[in-house]
C-alpha cells in the first residue's frame, strides 16, 4: 500500500472533497455503456458500435479524428464499424472516453485556471505516454490505458479550480512563491493533492482499479513501480520540460527524470533525449491540437 493511499483525511476535508467530486458532471449514458461493455470478456464489436452510433455527436467526433493525418489510414473511414476493423475495440473505446472527458471540462472557472492550455497539456501527455508504452511494452501493458491515464491524471485540478477555487488560487501562489511542485503546495494548502481527488473522480466514473491507482499515485515516490506509472510520469516530465500547454506545474530545474530501465539501457539519461526517443513527438502535439479542437466543440 502506498503513502498516498494511507493519507488520512479529516472528516471536514473528506466531506468537502466528496461534495466537490459529486458536483462534477457524470459521463454521458453512452460512455457509461461503453465502459460496462468493455469490462466484459464476451463483448462483441457490434455491441460497442451499436452504442456509439446511437450518439451522433460522439460518432462524428470519432470519425473526424480517425480520418485525421495522425492515423494515416489508406482510405477514408465512414462508419464506426469500419473504424473498429482498422483500429480495434480498445482504441475506439479510448477515443469515446477521451471525448467524454473533454466534453465535461468547464469553459471557465472561478480560479481562472486556463482549461484550454490544461487540456493541451493533458492530451500531449496522453499521446506521449501511449507512445512510450508502445515502445517499451513488455507484454503486461495496454498502451491505450496509458493514454487514458495521461488524459485524466490531472483531472483533480479541475475539481479544485471549479469547487475549491479560493484554496486552489492560494495553492498556485504558494507553489510559485516557494518554488515547489504543485502537488506539494496542494498538500500544504488544501491537505491533499490532485492525484487523490482525481482518483476519487475516477472511482465515481467507474474506471478500473489499475487506472485509479495510477492517477492517485503518480506523484507518490513510494508508490509500487509499474511500467504504466513510469510511462505516465516520464510523459508528464517531457511535456512540462517543453512547456506544451499548462498544467499549473512547470518544469523545475534539477528535477530528476523518471526513466524506465529500457531507456537507460538504450543510453537515454535526460528528459530532452527521452523526448527525442519518442520519435513522433511533433505528430503527437499536432494530433492533440486537433483532438482539443474537435473535442471542445459543443
Amino acid at each position: 500500500m502506498t503513502t498516498a493511499s494511507l493519507i488520512t483525511l479529516t472528516p471536514e476535508l473528506e466531506l468537502k472533497l466528496g461534495n466537490a467530486v459529486e458536483r462534477m458532471p457524470a459521463f454521458p449514458r453512452s460512455v457509461q455503456q461503453i465502459l460496462d461493455l468493455t469490462r466484459r470478456i464476451d463483448c462483441l464489436p457490434k455491441q460497442l458500435v451499436g452504442v456509439i452510433e446511437k450518439d451522433p455527436v460522439m460518432t462524428v467526433k470519432i470519425l473526424r479524428v480517425i480520418n485525421s493525418a495522425y492515423y494515416g489510414l489508406p482510405s477514408r473511414i465512414t462508419s464506426v464499424g469500419h473504424a473498429v476493423v482498422f483500429l480495434g475495440l480498445n482504441t475506439i473505446k479510448n477515443l469515446a472516453l477521451g471525448f467524454a472527458a473533454v466534453g465535461i471540462l468547464p469553459r471557465m472557472n472561478a480560479a481562472g485556471f486556463d482549461v484550454q492550455r490544461y487540456l493541451l497539456h493533458s492530451l500531449v501527455v496522453a499521446g506521449t505516454a501511449r507512445q512510450l508504452a508502445t515502445q517499451l511494452n513488455d507484454g503486461t501493458l495496454e498502451p491505450g490505458d496509458c493514454y487514458i491515464a495521461g488524459l485524466l491524471h490531472d483531472f483533480g485540478k479541475i475539481v479544485f479550480a471549479e469547487f475549491l477555487a479560493g484554496e486552489f488560487l492560494a495553492t498556485l501562489a504558494y507553489a510559485k512563491a516557494n518554488h515547489v511542485p504543485l502537488n506539494v503546495a496542494e498538500q500544504a494548502v488544501i491537505g491533499v493533492d490532485h492525484g487523490m481527488v482525481g482518483a476519487m473522480l475516477a472511482v465515481r466514473w467507474q474506471f478500473p482499479e489499475h487506472l485509479v491507482t495510477c492517477i492517485r499515485d503518480h506523484h507518490d515516490p513510494a508508490a509500487a513501480p509499474s511500467l504504466m506509472m513510469s510511462c505516465l510520469r516520464l510523459a508528464d516530465q517531457i511535456v512540462r520540460y517543453h512547456e506544451i500547454g499548462d498544467s499549473g506545474n512547470p518544469w523545475h530545474a534539477g528535477e530528476e527524470p523518471v526513466l524506465p530501465d529500457a531507456l537507460r539501457e538504450a543510453g537515454v539519461h535526460d528528459v530532452e533525449s527521452a523526448a527525442r526517443s519518442v520519435g513522433s513527438f511533433e505528430k503527437i502535439i499536432s494530433d492533440a491540437e486537433l483532438f482539443a479542437h474537435i473535442g471542445s466543440e459543443r
